[in-house]
């Protein structure tokens, strides 16, 4: 009787994407202009994250008062996570940490050092949640980076210098994890 042959094993391959079949650009074309803006109203209305790309990529200028709001659901965006994935590497939204260190910067610029102050002690309070509940704590340098923008605009500021330090005590008392742009806020705080 003959052997058998068992056939060999192909090794698995991930499979390809599969292109689109649409022509987006085509279809997109023979649309009105106000079709095309009340379709994209009703996407930035209902993911913010593309309201975020949107108001970036055409520089977009708000208020202080809608740049606050802005910064505030970008803070609350950043600092989201699953309570389920605790002490994991979890997925984060990077983008908004972005956001939320662009809007600083023009609160800053924007001479609403006082927002961005109160903005920040927010994010650090999320933000320092954010890491003690993830296993690494990668979102560590998005939150420091932010935080360091409004700790360098009030150190040149013509800002009390109680003021200084009472706001950085307040974010010292907010950083869960007592780490965070802790070199700047003892110096800031007093405490060498």
């Amino acid at each position: 009787m003959a052997k058998r042959t068992v056939p060999k094993k192909k090794p698995w391959r991930k499979p390809q994407a599969l292109q689109p079949k649409i022509d987006w650009r085509k279809a997109l074309s023979k649309q009105t202009k106000a079709a095309l803006i009340d379709e994209l109203m009703e996407l930035i209305e209902d993911d913010r994250r593309i309201a975020r790309r949107l108001a970036q990529r055409f520089q977009i200028g708000l208020s202080s008062e809608t740049l606050i709001h802005e910064t505030r659901q970008a803070i609350a965006d950043a600092t989201e996570y699953d309570h389920r994935q605790m002490n994991h590497n979890f997925d984060y939204d990077y983008k908004a940490y972005q956001t939320v260190q662009d809007n600083l910067a023009k609160l800053i610029k924007a001479e609403r050092l006082d927002s961005a102050m109160d903005l920040a002690l927010e994010l650090m309070k999320s933000g320092s949640e954010q890491v003690e509940m993830s296993d690494e704590g990668l979102m560590t340098d998005d939150i420091e980076e932010c935080l360091r923008l409004v700790i360098e605009a009030l150190k040149s500021a013509d800002v009390p210098a109680e003021t200084q330090r009472t706001w950085a005590k307040n974010m010292q008392r907010a950083d869960r994890v007592d780490f965070i742009c802790d070199k700047e806020l003892q110096a800031l705080a007093g405490h060498f």
